[in-house]
């Protein structure tokens, strides 16, 4: 490491993430400690999470109710656990990740398994190279309180934008 380079924020464990429920909500009950990928160990997480929450959550209304409710408290989880990380958007908290594929699922869905999985790869594809738009939005709102909570969940919102908007075109044509 060259004297420069600032020192890697410090890993999560399992006793920070049951400290506090902020964190393990953010955290994702775990997806976020892993130590390759976490941002696509949490959308798989959301991938499976949403096909059973499916079976309780029937209505369009009631799914896109719990969708509405979990980005307010995930807003609130993410805030509370990058303080407590003291970094302003950890890889560690996946809860972003979460919200955001329910929100492409839930507005692309009915698909069949392997439009799940192109919706999952676009998904991580703009997540992770975060590609114009995206990029903009993960600049826009950084630091700590609500604004940064704000700003971990809102560029995941942009990638699932664009998600939506390639299955869009995808199904026009």
């Amino acid at each position: 490491m060259s004297a420069t380079a600032a020192p890697l924020p410090p890993r999560p464990t399992a006793r920070f993430l049951w400290a506090h429920p902020a964190h393990a909500i953010a955290l994702c009950f775990g997806a976020g400690l892993s130590r390759a990928a976490p941002g696509t160990v949490g959308t798989l997480w959301a991938w499976l999470a949403f096909l059973v929450l499916q079976q309780w959550f029937a209505s369009p209304l009631q799914m896109g109710l719990l969708i509405v409710f979990s980005t307010l408290g995930g807003w609130w989880a993410c805030t509370i656990t990058a303080r407590h990380m003291g970094v302003t958007d950890p890889g560690a908290i996946v809860w972003d990740e979460v919200v955001a594929f329910w929100l492409v699922l839930w507005l692309a869905m009915p698909m069949g398994f392997w439009g799940q999985l192109a919706a999952f790869a676009l998904f991580r594809f703009f997540d992770a190279a975060k590609p114009g738009p995206v990029a903009w939005a993960d600049r826009l709102f950084k630091g700590f309180g609500w604004r940064g909570g704000w700003g971990i969940l809102f560029d995941d919102f942009v990638a699932a934008f664009c998600t939506l908007l390639v299955i869009a075109l995808w199904r026009f044509w």
